[in-house]
């Protein structure tokens, strides 16, 4: 019985792994802050205004949040641009009484460097409109809750946020009484941007927007394009506006990387001239995404343009180079050793267990696709190896790791299920044991990409459910198939050798490469969480060991409810619980990019910053956990020449990290037509499209792509 609670336990590690591997809902605290009328900070004053002090039932009062800022310092409108973050408020309010949105005063095109902020400096009012219900009862006071959150920045950007406390007095027998306030605040809505009089279209051209407004547009000036949404414009590029016969037409470059814009967009028509600024605001429906865009476009392999049954040929082939893969090697030659020991004779069972295998590749393949497939339509942005972002995942795979180099050395035994030997009730463990081996092989391959693979789980990412299952599932038959073929072929079959004393050798030594994988996935882990995390993970993995120690005592002397049998059982649910621990530990302090000279941090804002400069850009797509990643970082970015290369070139180095989930990476990668790391990504001084590299590289390939060569 105790045995199989161990094998319950060990076997459900990593299914307990994929589910805390799941992204989660961050939940943050407000501040405790005591209520007034007014907030101080550092470089702003902040105060809740009401256009009335007296209001009767039925009315619409206005309230504003007003933000006095220090000379030289702003804060961000509704669409930040570049960088920012927009204010909002949070309201509480008595029962008959609602609030609208804010009402967004035209912005200030706010330059930093080579990137554009809108916002606003000096003094700026954000007014909601608060309704009165009719039936309110009256007379009566009102208290008026509201919390607010602001970003205000100069050349470093600071968060404010307060909390707010204004009173109302209501009441239907006396005419409403203006506040000190009133006339800012009349002020302040008479300057807000007024409907567009004309119809107004936005159209994409290429790589260019254009706005247009008319017939009938009279306004004299140069007129300037404000987008309500994100990932739409460039907008630090340089608007050219035409008024001819009543028409208007703003142009404006495209955003360097274009995000999806809702069906209905809008924005506001600034039109500047010497005696000030008028502001018209519309909607519009957005403009058709570009069906390949400079940023998205890959030169050397085009995820976009492969065809179905190709990714699924690529798919296939991918799987296949999988197995040559070194973080899939240790797993493979396990089940190499079980083939081995069945002879060539056991026909039956061979089959049954290379049929058991590649189920448990295609089911495992299959469960990771439907997480994959669920959470993208969650709006979660993941991809290949998602599952290793989480730290008590790769946890959990360095114990299944250690556990099982463990049984190979002798410590324990799992059972028949691994070494496949030949009664009937090892028959079945045996079924069981390829099944589970088959399981372990996808999620140990996670961290790898191969040849092909790249380009076919990116198609099948962007594509329905029905076929992103079909290539995941023909990736899982490339991994499976040689397994496959030797079970079901007999002459494939003669070709391996006969059991024998040998193989009892081999077994002991296939446990180092799996102590060396199990190493590896700890070093991951303290690229991950801090030291609070990795501390408890050691300590988990040497009370897995003593368990599975004290587990292989109680089985050699055949009494597992002996006394070192329950402390083994203790032993190793103690290892279990301590993932909680690491699943809840603040994340590394990430120190690379410091520690490499040459290496920066990858960010969508230093990218567009070097690329407006002019300087040749290397970006490279990579995580901790990612072995094809750090082969190639090791045998070809890393070495003399090509790092010579880049610094006689001036190329600028950016590493974007996604060892830990990171939403924007994850984003761009789905840009060029990928789902996972490894990506290398080269954009040329002045060059229209960037250069996507090969997913292995050399020295020489690098130094092709930089032109050293």
């Amino acid at each position: 019985m105790l045995r199989a609670l161990y094998m319950l336990s060990f076997k459900a590690l990593v299914c307990a792994g994929l589910l805390l591997a799941l992204p989660a809902t961050a939940q943050t605290a407000s501040p405790a802050l005591v209520p007034g009328a007014s907030v101080k900070s550092d470089h702003a004053r902040t105060t809740l205004i009401l256009s009335r002090d007296r209001a009767q039932p039925g009315e619409t009062v206005w309230a504003a949040l007003k933000i006095e800022l220090d000379p030289g310092w702003h804060t961000y409108w509704r669409n930040p641009g570049d960088s920012g973050l927009p204010g909002s408020i949070t309201w509480t309010l008595p029962i008959g009484v609602t609030a609208g949105e804010i009402a967004w005063p035209t912005p200030e095109r706010i330059p930093y460097g080579p990137l554009i902020n809108f916002g606003y400096s000096n003094i700026v009012l954000l007014p909601v409109p608060l309704t009165l219900d009719k039936t309110l009862k009256s007379p009566q006071t009102l208290t008026i809750d509201a919390s607010g959150d602001w970003l205000v920045c100069a050349d470093i950007c600071i968060p404010d946020s307060g909390v707010f406390r204004v009173t109302l007095n209501v009441d239907a027998a006396k005419s409403s009484a203006p506040s000190l306030y009133a006339p800012e605040i009349e002020k302040a809505l008479a300057a807000l941007p007024q409907a567009a009089p004309w119809p107004v279209s936005i159209e994409r051209k290429g790589a260019t927007i254009t706005v247009s407004a008319g017939p009938g547009f009279e306004a004299k000036g140069k007129a300037v394009f404000f987008p309500y949404d994100t990932g739409l414009i460039d907008n630090a590029a340089t608007q050219d506006s035409d008024i001819d016969d009543g028409a208007l037409s703003i142009s404006v470059a495209q955003a360097p990387t274009p995000l999806e814009v809702p069906a209905q967009t809008g924005g506001l028509i600034v039109v500047e001239s010497e005696v000030g600024h008028k502001a018209y605001a519309f909607t519009a429906a957005a403009p058709a995404p570009a069906a390949q865009t400079p940023e998205a476009l890959p030169v050397t392999d085009g995820a976009a343009d492969v065809s179905l049954w190709a990714a699924v040929v690529f798919a296939f082939l991918g799987g296949l180079i999988l197995n040559l893969m070194p973080c899939v090697l240790p797993v493979l030659a396990m089940k190499a050793l079980a083939f081995a020991g069945h002879g060539a004779e056991a026909g039956a069972q061979r089959r049954r267990d290379g049929i058991a295998y590649t189920i448990g590749v295609l089911a495992t393949f299959g469960v990771l696709a439907s997480l994959l497939i669920g959470l993208r339509g969650a709006g979660t942005e993941i991809g290949w190896g998602f599952q290793l972002q989480s730290p008590a995942f790769v946890t959990v795979i360095a114990y299944v790791l250690l556990a099982l180099g463990l049984n190979l050395s002798g410590v324990f035994d799992i059972g028949g299920g691994i070494m496949g030997a030949g009664q009937s009730l090892t028959q079945r463990d045996g079924v069981a044991g390829a099944f589970f081996t088959g399981a372990l092989a996808v999620v140990v391959a996670t961290p790898c990409t191969a040849p092909f693979m790249g380009v076919a789980v990116g198609y099948a990412m962007a594509q329905p459910a029905i076929v992103t299952l079909l290539v995941f599932e023909s990736l899982a038959l490339g991994l499976a198939a040689p397994f496959l073929l030797f079970s079901l072929v007999p002459q494939a079959a003669k070709l391996l050798p006969k059991p024998g004393v040998w193989m009892h050798r081999l077994k002991q030594v296939l446990a180092f490469p799996l102590y060396a994988s199990a190493a590896w996935m700890v070093w991951v882990l303290s690229q991950q969480v801090g030291a609070e995390g990795f501390a408890g993970a050691l300590a988990g993995l040497v009370l897995l060991a003593l368990s599975a120690w004290l587990l292989g005592l109680t089985q050699n002397a055949g009494k597992l409810l002996s006394a070192s049998g329950i402390i083994g059982a203790l032993a190793f649910a103690a290892a279990v619980a301590l993932i909680v621990t690491v699943s809840s530990a603040p994340a590394a302090t990430n120190t690379q990019s410091a520690q490499n000279s040459g290496v920066e941090p990858y960010s969508p804002q230093r990218l567009a910053e070097l690329r407006a400069a002019g300087r040749p850009v290397f970006v490279n797509f990579t995580a901790a956990w990612c072995i094809t990643c750090l082969m190639n970082e090791r045998v070809a970015l890393s070495t003399a020449e090509v790092k010579d290369a880049m610094a006689s070139r001036n190329v600028a180095y950016l590493k974007a990290d996604w060892t830990n989930r990171d939403p924007e990476i994850a984003k761009t990668l789905a840009g060029f037509g990928r789902s996972g790391v490894p990506l290398y990504v080269y954009y040329g001084a002045g060059a229209a499209k960037p250069q996507v590299l090969p997913q292995l590289l050399t020295p020489g390939l690098v130094m092709q792509a930089l032109g050293a060569e």
